[in-house]
């Protein structure tokens, strides 16, 4: 069997959130400056986590409390936050 590289989206060099919208429990459909657009599943890494603080974003009302600042997709002044490339790939870890 032959098994192909999975192909990487590649981010720009410098890019950022424009804007995110709530489209389900934990997912977020965010569009960024380049145009890029994805939805993301947030679910399975906040039910992954063994913290009780990171935990508490499965609750769908403390889940839409996140706020965009400089391009950045963030919940309670950085309490969670996720890497950049992983947002534009659209799989978190």
């Amino acid at each position: 069997m032959i098994v192909l590289p999975e192909k990487k989206v590649r981010m720009p060099k410098v890019v950022q959130i424009t804007s995110a919208v709530h489209t389900s429990r934990c997912r977020l459909e965010i569009s960024f400056s380049d145009g890029h657009v994805n939805e993301v599943d947030f679910e399975p890494f906040l039910k992954r986590s063994p913290h009780p603080a990171i935990r508490a974003y499965l609750d769908a009302k403390k889940f839409r409390q996140f706020t965009i600042e400089d391009g950045m997709l963030h919940w309670n002044d950085f309490d969670l936050v996720f890497p950049m490339a992983d947002l534009y790939a659209g799989r978190i870890g």
